[in-house]
């Protein structure tokens, strides 16, 4: 690619990282916490292409290469580069869903180094992620839950028997390596949505555990007293 076109590539790409970070996009691919170095790194390629066209064009270029009427000309798919920088620009991919959480095992928290879970706050219902309720189920056997009406949220899956479960993604960094914290669901309450539908389900403890067939980990399950669909939140990850 000549050097007009690989300016025209990194102001796309630029404008579409700008354009992710400066709203809330962004969180759909990586942590919060990295959303400066995004800014840095988009501001720098859109600065780099201004360069590039400035010295490309400017009148002492354009005099010193002159045009003899045989000018060289790149390879013409060099330009299918700026289809994915224009898709980027156009159409944000969504944040992992239900197909990412089925394709993977589900993911615990390691276990306090004292075996001793804080008491949950006063109030009902309390709002737990889904990784602290997992965790408490599993590692506190529920004796942290046990009496308390919780608040879950997160996207519903469907579960190796067919029926629904509550599943969030889990980052280390960013979205490649996300990985799913799932909790089945029971109870008298049948949660009728379909994959992908963001919920809030309050609920009790349950004692049941089932085994992930994916990589045997262990699912907590939490039994519903009541659920409502909500809009997808503004940071999908936990």
């Amino acid at each position: 690619m000549n050097r007009q076109a690989q300016a025209l590539v990194m102001v796309l790409f630029g404008g579409a990282v700008l354009k992710a970070s400066l709203t809330d996009t962004y969180l759909r691919y990586v942590k919060e916490g990295l959303r400066p170095f995004l800014i840095v790194a988009g501001g720098l390629l859109v600065a780099a292409a201004a360069m590039t066209l400035y010295y490309e064009f400017r009148p002492a270029r354009s005099a010193m290469t002159g045009d003899d009427g045989h000018g060289h000309h790149e390879p013409r798919v060099g330009w299918l580069l700026i289809l994915p920088a224009v898709g980027l620009l156009l159409i944000a991919p969504p944040a992992l869903g239900s197909y990412a959480a089925g394709q993977t095992g589900t993911v615990l928290a390691a276990a306090p180094a004292d075996s001793e879970f804080p008491p949950l706050p006063p109030g009902d219902p309390v709002p737990l992620g889904l990784m602290e309720y997992a965790s408490r189920a599993v590692y506190d056997e529920g004796r942290s839950l046990t009496g308390r009406t919780l608040r879950l949220t997160g996207f519903v899956i469907t579960g190796p028997d067919g029926r629904p479960m509550l599943a969030r993604m889990v980052l280390a960094c960013c979205a490649a390596d996300g990985r799913p914290i799932k909790v089945g669901l029971t109870g008298g309450v049948g949660v009728d949505a379909p994959a992908d539908t963001w919920i809030q389900a309050v609920g009790v403890y349950s004692d049941r555990v089932e085994k992930d067939p994916v990589n045997e980990a262990e699912v907590p399950y939490f039994e519903v007293t009541s659920w409502q669909r909500i809009e997808s939140p503004r940071r999908p990850y936990e």
